[in-house]
């Protein structure tokens, strides 16, 4: 991949979708031999195995989220009238069934961010606060690369005024990495009937700050409905005791919204109609095209001049070799029977010049 990118940048060839990587991905399988004494060794297999990579990407629909328009960070970060920061909703209820394109998003997410945004330290007020539902599906059987990278983006976003915040059911679902970094922690009850659930358990209260009033392990099993055990970093980023209290239970509706309400909000929304049309510009994909189209004109008009090339006429005889102008009779003589016959098997230039003196005479008789 990291090839593919170098030679986009070097020929110029703009990767905007999802087809854009796959025709030059195409193009760097022709070209391997070539590609191999200055990149170092490429190999069909290689591009292959990302290929299908990125058809399982495509039959779960990354096409309409790799492409253009892309998604301006900055419609993510807006404000109300009253300077109040307004809430944006990802409806993933579809996306969360792909779990590879659901992380490859999110993953993209973050790290445009990461390179977008300037560096502003602890801010009192965060610029923009992600919170990822199901978070589990982020991290479900992703690869080592993958883990690392978030790690990195939650670990250094926050200087650039970014909070993040997981939403999971078990403590387990996420990396001890990724609990390493988080400061801030709310934990809902926890039952403990299997092995698995009794080490979740274990897991969730030893990231607390030990309170000596309680027990912490304890106390999350015995947790009622609106109960939650809580920890939030204090002024110099030391984190609290952990305290059991209550959740303050939200004012909206609880459960999903109806087609109509959701059409109606997204018909009112500051970037309606932005997103909605599809812009499909020059870029690799075409440019690639134009290229593979360019060459075969080019090597087919070489071989039709190659093959003119061979071919010899002699002006004013096309009646005798019966390729030009009418005759009077469909009728042949002997002599330009013989003739004919004489000229479709002679190809040398020797023979080519006898033929061209008996035709010469012929001509001056006639």
């Amino acid at each position: 991949m990291n090839i593919a990118f170098r030679i986009a940048d070097e020929e110029g060839l703009l990767l905007l979708d999802l087809k854009d990587l796959q025709a030059l991905l195409a193009n760097i399988a022709e070209r391997a031999d070539e590609l191999s004494a200055r990149y170092g060794n490429v190999t069909k297999p290689s591009v292959g195995a990302i290929q299908r990579t990125l058809l399982v990407l495509e039959q779960q629909g990354a096409a309409n989220f790799f492409g253009e328009p892309a998604l301006r960070i900055a419609d993510l970060m807006r404000t109300t009238r009253d300077d109040r920061g307004a809430v944006s909703v990802l409806a993933a209820d579809k996306l969360m069934m792909n779990p590879r394109l659901y992380a490859t998003f999110l993953l993209w997410l973050m790290s445009e961010l990461f390179e977008e945004l300037p560096e502003v330290g602890d801010l009192e007020r965060p610029k923009l606060v992600f919170f990822f539902d199901e978070a589990h599906l982020l991290f479900e059987d992703a690869p080592k690369v993958l883990i690392d990278r978030v790690e990195q983006v939650v670990r250094l976003i926050r200087s650039k005024g970014v909070g993040v915040f997981f939403v999971t059911q078990n403590p387990l679902d996420i990396p001890e990495k990724m609990l390493a970094q988080l400061g801030n922690r709310v934990q809902h009850a926890l039952r403990a009937y299997t092995p698995r659930e009794q080490q979740a358990v274990r897991t969730a209260a030893e990231t607390f700050r030990p309170n000596p009033d309680f027990d912490c392990a304890t106390a999350i099993t015995q947790l009622a409905t609106g109960e939650a055990l809580v920890s939030m970093l204090e002024d110099k980023g030391v984190p609290a005791m952990v305290q059991r209290t209550l959740i303050r239970p939200p004012s909206s509706r609880l459960g999903p919204i109806t087609p109509d309400e959701r059409r109606k909000i997204i018909a009112e929304s500051p970037v309606a109609g932005q997103y909605d049309q599809v812009v499909d510009r020059e870029s690799a994909f075409e440019m690639l095209q134009k290229k593979t189209k360019e060459a075969q004109d080019a090597e087919a008009q070489a071989q039709q001049q190659n093959s003119g090339g061979s071919r010899w006429t002699i002006p004013g005889f096309d009646d005798v070799l019966g390729t030009g102008g009418r005759r009077s009779s469909n009728r042949q003589t002997v002599a330009e029977a013989a003739i004919k016959s004489v000229v479709r098997s002679v190809g040398s230039s020797v023979g080519r010049a006898i033929v061209r003196g008996i035709l010469g005479s012929l001509a001056r008789g006639r």
